[in-house]
C-alpha cells in the first residue's frame, strides 16, 4: 500500500460516521442504522449509544467504529486469531490492561523516545526467564504502532524465543541468519491488521548466540533498523543465560528492565540494574509485570 493511498484511506475514515462504517463492516444493516438514527433523533442520544439502548450494536461495535474513524487499528476476536491473544493492545486496547501498556508507551515518550529520533531503540530486559519480556516487547511494540509510530520488533532471543509464536510467523530466518552473514535479503514481516508494526524474528536457533551477538554484524543491523523505523524494540534472553541481554542493551543504547510479582528476586534485580550500569546501560525505568500466561488477565504497570 502507497503513502497516498494510505493517507485517502485515513480521510475516508476520519469523514465516514460510526454507521456507515459498521454497515460496510457488515456488523449493522442499513434498514437497523435508520431505525437508530430516528431514536437517536427521539431520544436526543449520539448514534452509538442509541444503538446500544436499541440492542442492535454493541460497544465493541462502536469502538471498531471509533478505531477507524481516528485512525487507530486493533484486531477483532474471533475464532481465527491472527497472533496469539497473549498480544492484548491488538485486541482490547481500550481494557484495564491495553489502559496500562498505553500509560507505559507514554512513559517511555517522555523518559527516552522523542520527536527528533534521537533516542529509537529500547531493550527490554530481566534478570530471569518467565517474568514477561516477551509479552511486554510485544504488546509495546503493539501500541506504539497504533500510535502511528513506525515500529520494529526484534526477537534477539536466540535461545527461547517466542515472538514468532506470538504473532504467528515462519522462523525460519531472522535474526541469527543476518548475524551469521548467510542472508541480505529482507526477512522483516509486517502484521496484517496493524499497520506499521514489522517483526524481525530470531531466526534459527544457533549453537552459539552470544558469540553471534559479538560480531560487528550487530551493530550494523541495529543501526540500520533504527534509521529506517521510528521506535525498534528488542526482546531479549534473561541476564541468567548469559552476556546476550548486556550486549544488545548497549547496542540498543538503553533498557526497560522487567521483574514479575512472586518470580523476580530482589537479589537477581538489584544485580541485573548493577550489570547494566557496568555495561554503561541507560536504564529508562523498570515495569512489574503480571502475565497469566493461558489466560487474557496480564498486567503491566510502570513500577
Amino acid at each position: 500500500m502507497t503513502p497516498v493511498t494510505m493517507l485517502s484511506t485515513k480521510v475516508r475514515n476520519a469523514d465516514r460516521s460510526i454507521g456507515a462504517i459498521l454497515i460496510d463492516a457488515g456488523r449493522l444493516t442499513p434498514q437497523d442504522a435508520e431505525r437508530i438514527i430516528n431514536f437517536q433523533k427521539q431520544s436526543d442520544l449520539r448514534f452509538g449509544e442509541a444503538g446500544i439502548e436499541l440492542g442492535l450494536i454493541s460497544e465493541g461495535d462502536v469502538l471498531y467504529a471509533l478505531s477507524l474513524q481516528f485512525d487507530y487499528p486493533y484486531l477483532q476476536p474471533g475464532p481465527n486469531k491472527p497472533i496469539s491473544p497473549e498480544v492484548v493492545a491488538a485486541y482490547k486496547p481500550f481494557s484495564p490492561e491495553g489502559e496500562g501498556l498505553r500509560a507505559l508507551r507514554s512513559q517511555l515518550q517522555l523518559r527516552w523516545f522523542d520527536a527528533k529520533g534521537a533516542n529509537t531503540s529500547l531493550a527490554i530486559v530481566g534478570s530471569s526467564r518467565g517474568e514477561g519480556r516477551s509479552y511486554l516487547a510485544a504488546n509495546l511494540a503493539v501500541t506504539f504502532a497504533q500510535l502511528g509510530e513506525r515500529t520494529l520488533l526484534i526477537d534477539a532471543d536466540m535461545r527461547t524465543p517466542r515472538q514468532h509464536k506470538l504473532f504467528k510467523i515462519e522462523n525460519q530466518t531472522g535474526l541469527s541468519n543476518l548475524l551469521a552473514g548467510r542472508m541480505q535479503d529482507q526477512v522483516v514481516t509486517f502484521v496484517h491488521g496493524i499497520p506499521g508494526l514489522a517483526v524481525l524474528p530470531s531466526g534459527p536457533i544457533p549453537p552459539n548466540p552470544g558469540e553471534l551477538l559479538s560480531r560487528p554484524a550487530l551493530p550494523r543491523i541495529l543501526q540500520q533498523s533504527m534509521s529506517t523505523f521510528d521506535v525498534v524494540l528488542i526482546d531479549t534472553p534473561a541476564i541468567e543465560q548469559g552476556p546476550d541481554a548486556l550486549l544488545l542493551a548497549r547496542g540498543a543504547g538503553a533498557s526497560l528492565m522487567v521483574a514479575r510479582t512472586n518470580l523476580t528476586r530482589t537479589a537477581q534485580f538489584d544485580d541485573a540494574i548493577a550489570a547494566m550500569a557496568e555495561s554503561n546501560v541507560f536504564v529508562v525505568g523498570s515495569v512489574l509485570v503480571d502475565v497469566a500466561a493461558r489466560r487474557n488477565a496480564s498486567q503491566a504497570q510502570d513500577a
